[in-house]
């Protein structure tokens, strides 16, 4: 990396020293971060993103999981727009100086690199199902995470506090005034912006409160969603469940009293090596992964179905009633027709005996006809097959000068039944 590059990630904790509150993350990092592997150009690795992001913490999981040597960087969506091409966090770079952006296709990337600690399962069919929970917990779980975090005071104060100094060091203003600038922005743009309303905060919350107890069930059987070590549907929820479910106040409460052994599993992904946290994984689709699915036939693929028929339309926003949930004004992201692009590559990669066992478990739980509901979706994202190493658009739908806008008008949280 040149110093330009250094610098425009501020200035960052000494390595040196005793690990304290404010060098914890850099530090219990500092061997990895040295090392390399012979002969591996890609090593060591930096992620660059604010600790309490959804997807930093996914991609760092992943990267603990195959034991990468990588050093952990805070930076905000604003900073890594130019390297990565999109202002989206995390960023990672590689020794060589390459740059790969969106977790989806890292891990991808990773697997493939690293097969020895791959985390897609080996069965085609298995591996599709686990590439829907994946996508599922990264774009479905994304309201009610940013919810509990955003819209309830307890979580709102906290994290606008943190995120002044790891994501928003771009803004030439005090501290005390970003805060509140913080909290108007996330409000404005993944809350009150994208469908929480009082006629629909109780649906939000239930999507997290039946997540806590779909995977309580599973749990129950298995330490990891498909057996013994954890595999792609366990980092695809361990992105929601860990920076934003288990540490946010509001939602970590919940978890804590209702489904402790959710916090557990939490803290076993983080955990987990592959050296050591050994087994083979189930090679079908568990039965007990049907609530999740249903959610998804029910929920979440009727949403991208909009999403898609609303870019196609040209639309910047739309309405959806989601489990009679009136969602309303929801901004239309390209990004997420990319996903059912992708949801439905990968099914058209299977073989027709694996597509016809999909498509059964599909239909069983309403996912078959949603998959295909919209006629060529066209993102037109990543029409080459670049990712992860050119830019394939951002989850939120935002370009970078919404990234780097002020909001200044108060935006305070719906309420419950307002």
């Amino acid at each position: 990396m040149s110093s330009r590059d250094q610098n425009s990630f501020g200035s960052r904790p000494t390595l040196e020293g005793p690990i304290t509150p404010e060098n914890a993350r850099e530090a219990a990092r500092r061997e990895s971060a040295s090392a390399g592997v012979e002969g591996d150009s890609a090593l060591p690795l930096t992620v660059y993103g604010p600790e309490v992001s959804y997807f930093t913490g996914k991609l760092e999981a992943v990267l603990r999981f195959m034991e990468l040597p990588y050093r952990p960087v805070a930076a905000g969506p604003a900073d890594l727009a130019g390297p990565t091409g999109v202002a989206q966090v995390p960023g990672m770079q590689l020794a060589d100086g390459r740059w790969l952006t969106d977790t989806t296709p890292i891990i991808a990337w990773l697997d493939e690199r690293y097969p020895d600690a791959a985390v897609i399962p080996r069965d085609p069919v298995v591996a599709f199902f686990s590439r829907l929970l994946e996508d599922y917990a990264d774009e479905w779980l994304w309201r009610p995470a940013m919810h509990y975090r955003w819209d309830y005071p307890e979580g709102a104060y906290h994290l606008s506090r943190i995120l002044v100094d790891e994501a928003a060091r771009h803004i030439p203003l005090p501290a005390f005034v970003k805060r509140p600038l913080i909290r108007n922005r996330q409000r404005s743009l993944f809350t009150k912006g994208d469908g929480v309303t009082p006629a629909t905060w109780n649906h939000v919350e239930k999507i997290y409160l039946d997540s806590l107890a779909q995977f309580d069930a599973i749990l129950k059987t298995r330490p990891y969603l498909l057996g013994t070590r954890p595999s792609l549907a366990d980092f695809g929820f361990f992105g929601p469940m860990f920076r934003h479910f288990a540490m946010d106040p509001p939602s970590a409460r919940i978890m804590r009293e209702t489904a402790p052994a959710v916090f557990e599993w939490v803290a076993r992904v983080w955990n987990a090596q592959s050296s050591v946290t050994g087994g083979e994984l189930l090679v079908q689709t568990p039965d007990d992964w049907g609530p999740i699915l249903d959610t998804i036939g029910s929920g979440y693929l009727p949403y991208l179905c909009a999403n898609a028929e609303a870019w196609k339309a040209g639309r910047s926003h739309f309405d959806v009633d989601i489990e009679d949930a009136p969602y309303r004004h929801i901004r239309t992201a390209p990004y997420r027709v990319w996903c059912l692009e992708e949801l439905r590559r990968h099914f058209n990669a299977l073989s027709d005996p694996e597509q016809a066992t999909a498509r059964t478990r599909l239909e069983a739980h309403g996912c078959w006809e949603p998959l295909w509901r919209v006629d060529t979706p066209a993102s037109g994202i990543d029409p080459d097959r670049q990712a992860p190493f050119s830019g394939s658009g951002s989850a939120t739908g935002l370009s970078l000068g919404a990234a780097k806008k002020l909001y200044w008008r108060p935006a305070a949280a719906p309420k419950p039944g307002a």
